[in-house]
């Protein structure tokens, strides 16, 4: 399944259905409508290759952002280990992946883990109530 509006497409590359959330209206508030950007939704046996290719990590993640230049770029979500993050931290799967989300899109602007970046992010949590 592929969805695209606004220099945005949602592909689901999993078995399951994929939870409604406003992601077109997340993107364009914090990288804006120019940026060009892919959510990819895949399995754990697809994000531990990323993770292990592109980060060194040999395990299975919930979320990985790739910027491929100043104006695009590429986020993967794994649905089945943003369930079990979302457990982890005593969320509901929905207002966890829309957490995610708005991570992923901030690494995309260029912040790394740490107080900067959770600046940002309360920034964009508050107006989608996260």
């Amino acid at each position: 399944m592929k969805k695209e509006e606004n220099n945005f497409s949602i592909i689901n590359k999993t078995k399951g259905k994929l939870t409604s959330l406003p992601f077109v209206l997340m993107k364009e508030k914090v990288i804006g409508k120019d940026y060009d950007l892919s959510l990819v939704f895949i399995d754990e046996k697809k994000i531990h290759e990323l993770n292990k290719k592109h980060r060194g990590v040999d395990s299975a993640t919930d979320i990985l952002s790739f910027p491929l230049d100043k104006k695009s770029g590429e986020i993967f979500i794994c649905p089945s280990k943003t369930k079990e993050m979302a457990k982890e931290f005593d969320r509901e799967y929905k207002n966890f992946l829309t957490f995610l989300f708005i991570h992923g899109l901030v690494h995309l602007l260029g912040y790394d883990h740490g107080d900067k970046m959770e600046k940002v992010e309360i920034k964009y949590r508050k107006i989608f109530n996260i």
